[in-house]
């Protein structure tokens, strides 16, 4: 009986094992193809059939994007449009989410829901309507235009998420901290949001990601070249009659450069705010 367990386990095991291999397969696939595709030349893209590797490998698609449209200028673009995202956003969720999650008033169910039916909604359904209020209020070919538009979509989810982060952290720690002589702002900012660092750093990642990938709203809001970002500068890889892959995929290899390395960054700093601020001297 406990063999027959043991070989069921077994079985269920090596199945799971083999189900998680083929389905991380089929996720990277695409990026097989694109680092694989950055070092052919033209004619092995187009190859029919094609070649799954490269059979004269080259770097010079990654000097050809460098000097074929101003890169540089697109990742500061991105940059500015990422990073205002983030502080907009979490100048806002920050004091929301505490709020939420420590005071009591009426209709907090309520807007906890608000913020939660927001998440239904697309950019695409809103954006001509957002176009309009941009043109009214003198925003149009603004970074700010499309900061605000990414931090109306990203804080929601923000506020929700640190919510559950402040509200699981105990009140006695906070409550020491106020009769140590904190105020409500000062406990917030030394002890809550140390202790609260993992879901912090979580939601900036996740809110930098959404405004260095934003397309929609800086098609829309954009109209200078100076102040397009990488998403739209990659754009112009994609002719009428022809796509020029091997530029396009490098490039794009480049644009997810900066994520990778904030995720390297961060990787080791989630976990050590888990007890930050949470004893006292």
């Amino acid at each position: 009986m406990d063999t027959s367990k043991k070989t069921r386990a077994i079985t269920a095991k090596t199945f799971a094992l083999l189900l998680t291999v083929v389905l991380l397969g089929i996720m990277l696939f695409p990026f097989m193809v694109m680092l694989v595709s950055m070092f052919k030349s033209p004619e092995e893209i187009y190859h029919i059939p094609p070649y799954w590797f490269p059979k004269n490998p080259t770097i010079k698609n990654f000097f050809l994007v460098w000097n074929t449209i101003p890169l540089a200028m697109y990742f500061k673009n991105s940059l500015i449009i990422a990073l205002g995202t983030v502080l907009l956003n979490t100048g806002i969720s920050i004091p929301a989410g505490y709020a939420i999650a420590r005071l009591h008033f009426p209709g907090k169910k309520i807007i906890m829901y608000a913020f939660l039916v927001t998440q239904m909604f697309s950019p695409v359904v809103v954006v001509i309507s957002l176009f309009k209020i941009v043109i009214k209020i003198h925003f149009i070919d603004t970074y700010l235009s499309v900061i605000i538009a990414n931090a109306v979509f990203t804080t929601p989810f923000v506020i929700w998420m640190l919510n559950g982060y402040f509200s699981g952290i105990p009140k006695g720690i906070e409550d020491a901290a106020r009769i140590d002589g904190c105020t409500r702002v000062g406990a917030l900012w030394r002890v809550i949001l140390p202790i609260a660092a993992p879901g912090l750093v979580t939601t900036i990642i996740y809110t930098f990601i959404y405004g260095w990938n934003d397309f929609i709203f800086s098609l829309t809001f954009l109209q200078s070249g100076e102040k397009w970002p990488l998403t739209i500068g990659l754009y112009q890889f994609v002719g009428r009659f022809a796509v020029q892959w091997e530029q396009l995929l490098s490039a794009a290899f480049m644009a997810i450069l900066p994520v990778l390395i904030l995720f390297f960054i961060v990787e080791k700093q989630l976990v050590s705010g888990l007890a930050g601020g949470a004893v006292k001297e």
